[in-house]
This record gives structure tokens, C-alpha cells and sequence, in this order.
């Protein structure tokens, strides 16, 4: 087998090897035995590989028919004897269908997609970002009963309104003629304006109190300030034309909020006071904007009641006259002095 496989080099070297052994010179067999060696080293790596491949393969084949279980011989020549039953009731698109995930022949179960999902989803963000949870009850309260008088202003004017339009439509009031209406409207606008220009000087004051309590920290006139412009421009909307005066207010108010707002990220006031003064300008500005609304409809059907400025320029108007009347008779006095001293020295 090794003549076969061999090469002929090798062989020479072998027939050299086996001469030089015949001989009885020590030196010539101890090299014979090395070149013997050196020629044999390949064909023994080669038998050593494949002796460890047949060993390795052998145990592979032994743990794999150790692990396989044994085949019950009569068990399957029975199971081969039942015949198959017929149902085609069973038969469907889906029968012969393996799902992932799934047992065989069942559908896979479609799940049911919530169409309003997205909207629920912003409407939960919305009520947690605006959650008043936080806010003091005995402050939730009252805050809510300040909204009052606001609301009752705005949809009394919206009322009046509307009972001055459907006099001049049909030419009678459902509850109270038009200058009733219009007499009511005049009553309500200063007590808006009025009510409007104390709240946002109240709102400019709970920093002043914020700073003598020390929370967040005294920060002196930058925080002072805040409650003192909240007076300083309140008050002179009294004076301004009603239009003018709730414009200017719902700008305050707007203002206002905006401060309190960068108030409470910086730490000047508790963490709830944001949102709850964002939920109660929410509240004053649209009754604002309703009583505006309502003013609008009937702007060119009643008389402008006269405002602090229409006063104060009637009364100069009024000192003027006044004065010209007073001038006017010191001037006949004197003309009529003169004409008396003149009849007199006619006389003479």
C-alpha cells in the first residue's frame, strides 16, 4: 500500500535506508535510522489526522444514536394500518396555514385599531399639562369665585345687546325696551372696567407678598416691579373709552400672565401658580373678547356714555363759556360806567 501511494523518491529513499542498515558500520545505520525518519514524518502526520477524524466521527455517531429515542417497530406498522378520515367541512383558505407564532389551521388573530387613538392620546397630554390637582383648594375656590363678577359682566352685555337688536328688528323687547337695555349697558361698563383694573392690581401685589415671605429667594426690585406695573397701568384704563379701556385690559391681563409664568420657571412662586393663572386669563380673556363682541353688534344703535376724559373736557369746555360769560358782563358793567359818566358830564 505504501509502494502505491508513495512517491518514487520515497521509495529510493527507502531502498537507500534498508542498504545502508545491511551494513555493519555503526555511523551508517544511525544515519539510516535518521534519514528513515526524516522520509516517514509526512505518511505519519497524515495517518495521525485521520486516525483522530475516524475517533471524532465514531463518538459523534454514538451521542447522536444515544440522544434518538427507540423506534417502537409494531407502533408505527399499527399507526400505518389506520386509514385517514374525510371532513371536508374542516377544509378552508385557512386550514392549511401555519401562522407565526400560531397553532396550525388557526387564523391569526387581527387586532383592533383604535382609529381615535391619536386624538385620546393629545387630549390625555392636554389634561396632564393642564391639571390643577396641585393647587391649593381653599386658592382653586376663590380664584373661580373671582371669575364671577367677569362672566355675569360680559353675558349681561351680550344680553343687552341682543335685546337692543331685536327692538330695532321687530320694535319690541323680549324682557325690557331698548333704553332700558342701553341704561343697563351703561351701568355695566364701568363696573367691568372698574372690576378689571382692581384684579390685575391685586395680581401685581401677590409679588410683593412672594417677597417678604422669601420664596425662592429675595430678589428685591426686580420682583417689586412686577407689582408695581401691574397699578401703575390698570388704573389709567378708567379714564380711556370703554372699547379702549378692555382692549388695553385684556392685553394687562395677557401681560400679567406671560410674567408669572417666567415666575414660576425661575423659581419666584410654586410650581402650580403657572397653570392655574393660565386657566384664569383663559377664563377673563374670553369674557373680554364676548363683551367686545356684543359692543360691536350695537356700536352704531346706542350713545356713548360719557368717560372720565369726555368729563374732565366738558368741564374745561363749561369753565370756558364761564369764564367768556363773566367777561362778557364785566364789559357791559364797564360800558355801562362809562355811559353814566358821560350823562353826567353832559348834565354839568
Amino acid at each position: 500500500m505504501l509502494r502505491s501511494g508513495a512517491p518514487r523518491s520515497v521509495l529510493r529513499t527507502i531502498n537507500t535506508n534498508a542498504a545502508l542498515r545491511a551494513t555493519n558500520n555503526p555511523f551508517s545505520k544511525h544515519f539510516a535510522s535518521q534519514i528513515w525518519t526524516a522520509s516517514r514524518r509526512p505518511q505519519l502526520a497524515q495517518a495521525t489526522k485521520a486516525l483522530v477524524a475516524t475517533r471524532t466521527a465514531s463518538n459523534i455517531t454514538e451521542k447522536v444514536k444515544s440522544a434518538m429515542p427507540d423506534i417502537d417497530i409494531k407502533k408505527e406498522a399499527q399507526i400505518a394500518k389506520d386509514k385517514l378520515r374525510v371532513d371536508p367541512e374542516t377544509v378552508s383558505t385557512t386550514s392549511s396555514t401555519h401562522p407565526l407564532m400560531s397553532e396550525v389551521a388557526t387564523p391569526e388573530k387581527e387586532e383592533d385599531t383604535d382609529m381615535m387613538a391619536g386624538v385620546k392620546n393629545d387630549l390625555r397630554t392636554i389634561k396632564e399639562t393642564f391639571s390643577l390637582d396641585e393647587v391649593p383648594r381653599q386658592a382653586f375656590y376663590l380664584g373661580l369665585a373671582g371669575l364671577v363678577p367677569y362672566v355675569a359682566t360680559s353675558l349681561s352685555t351680550v344680553y343687552c345687546a341682543w335685546e337692543i337688536n331685536h327692538v330695532h328688528a321687530t320694535g319690541t323687547g323680549l324682557l325690557m325696551s331698548d333704553k332700558t337695555a342701553e341704561l343697563a349697558l351703561h351701568v355695566l361698563e364701568p363696573l367691568q372696567i372698574g372690576y378689571g383694573a382692581t384684579i390685575i392690581s391685586f395680581l401685581g401685589a401677590i409679588h410683593w407678598g412672594l417677597e417678604w415671605a422669601g420664596y425662592g429667594g429675595t430678589h428685591g426690585y426686580p420682583r417689586y416691579m412686577i407689582g408695581v406695573a401691574g397699578a401703575a397701568l390698570a388704573w389709567p384704563t378708567i379714564l380711556l373709552p370703554v372699547e379702549y379701556a378692555l382692549i388695553s385690559q385684556f392685553l394687562l391681563f395677557n401681560f400679567l400672565y406671560y410674567t408669572d409664568s417666567r415666575a414660576t420657571k425661575r423659581g419666584w412662586a410654586p410650581a402650580w401658580y403657572g397653570v392655574y393663572r393660565f386657566v384664569l386669563t383663559f377664563v377673563v380673556g374670553a369674557s373680554i373678547v364676548i363683551s367686545l363682541i356684543g359692543r360691536g353688534q350695537i356700536s352704531h344703535k346706542i350713545s356713548t356714555l360719557p368717560s372720565a376724559t369726555d368729563r374732565i373736557k366738558a368741564l374745561r369746555s363749561s369753565q370756558d363759556d364761564s369764564f367768556e360769560s363773566e367777561e362778557e358782563a364785566r364789559r357791559r358793567y364797564l360800558k355801562s360806567d362809562e355811559d353814566e359818566e358821560e350823562e353826567e358830564e353832559d348834565d354839568d
